[in-house]
């Protein structure tokens, strides 16, 4: 990028995207832009929110690689086998894996009981009561934080690690990526704390050490491009196949629809989005993958109740310079 197109970038993002606390643009892996505001730098670790669904997708994928799963097409409660499951309850006995990566697994709750499930010893446990009901399986259904805590379960019971554990070994290190510990909270004010907090590495865990899969992981703008650059070279790293092609190829395609809002998903990814697939998060933290111009942005952003979407800032002011 020319000093001319940095400046025009640069100032929309004092405007209209000023909560961003780092921002990467890899085009075929070399840096094409890299940036810091707020008084962030390169080694600030921001919480990426639904960026970690993403994350987790990846390590399912290396899950089935290993052998650990043996399809995403397995019921949910396989996984779960000392799980009582409530009398005259039949939809949950259906759900598969493929059901909670697609959001198309249905659940009872109409308004997410957030107090009741983030005081639960086990959230896991309050996600699986909570999963079935009258809907129908196969229904798009978003569940940006109640829900998807039973992939880190299914990830936790197969593998025998924690999914930070899993993460490190098999996805953190090869990568040089650091998550430095278990982060848990006694009270809603050191949660809300965290959301607001501008540096602290680590992966939220309930208090039975399971992982969150919705959110509550923490990466540096690097981080999330050298995620984003795994994915683009089909899951290979420095030569090393860290999570098979196919994954990553099923993964970002679409699997299912968000109809109201016209959006593909695809395994805790979003594809058709500008012109590749991204992961997202509140905030505007976003991970972007644009295949055929063989770039990747990362964007990790400051908490902001409501954030503008951070695409049609790459789209404008980064793939042009490709």
């Amino acid at each position: 990028m020319n000093q001319k197109q940095i400046t025009a970038l640069e100032e929309a993002i004092s405007g209209d995207y000023s909560n961003i606390a780092g921002m990467v643009a890899l085009q075929e892996g070399n840096p094409l832009y890299e940036n810091y505001f707020n008084a962030c730098t390169a080694t600030t670790a921001i919480h990426v929110f639904s960026v970690t669904k993403s994350v987790i997708s990846i390590l399912i994928g290396i899950a089935i690689d290993k052998g650990y799963i043996k399809s995403i097409d397995q019921k949910v409660l396989e996984f779960f086998p000392d799980y009582k499951i409530k009398r005259g309850e039949k939809t949950i006995q259906a759900v598969t894996m493929k059901h909670m990566l697609t959001m198309t697994a249905p659940y009872k709750y109409k308004s997410a009981p957030y107090t009741k499930y983030f005081t639960s010893d086990d959230w896991v446990t309050s996600a699986l009561d909570l999963l079935g009901g009258k809907k129908p399986i196969g229904e798009f259904r978003y569940t940006p934080l109640i829900g998807p805590d039973i992939l880190s379960g299914i990830l936790a019971n197969t593998t025998g690690q924690s999914v930070l554990d899993f993460a490190r070994e098999h996805l953190f290190l090869p990568l040089g990526i650091t998550v430095a510990s278990n982060i848990n909270f006694k009270d809603k004010e050191e949660q809300f704390a965290f959301l607001k907090a501008k540096n602290i590495s680590g992966w939220v865990a309930d208090p039975k050490g399971i992982h969150t899969a919705g959110w509550g992981l923490t990466m540096t703008a690097l981080d999330m491009a050298k995620i984003g650059k795994l994915c683009l070279d089909n899951g290979t790293w420095n030569g090393k196949q860290i999570v098979s092609e196919q994954w990553i190829e099923e993964s970002t395609k679409e699997q299912s629809r968000w109809t109201e809002l016209n959006l593909a998903y695809g395994y805790l990814w979003w594809p058709n989005i500008g012109n590749g697939y991204a992961a997202m998060g509140d905030s505007g933290n976003v991970i972007y993958i644009n295949p055929a111009k063989k770039l990747v942005v990362s964007i990790a952003s400051l908490y902001k109740p409501t954030a503008k979407d951070r695409i049609e800032l790459i789209m404008k002011y980064v793939e042009p310079c490709v």
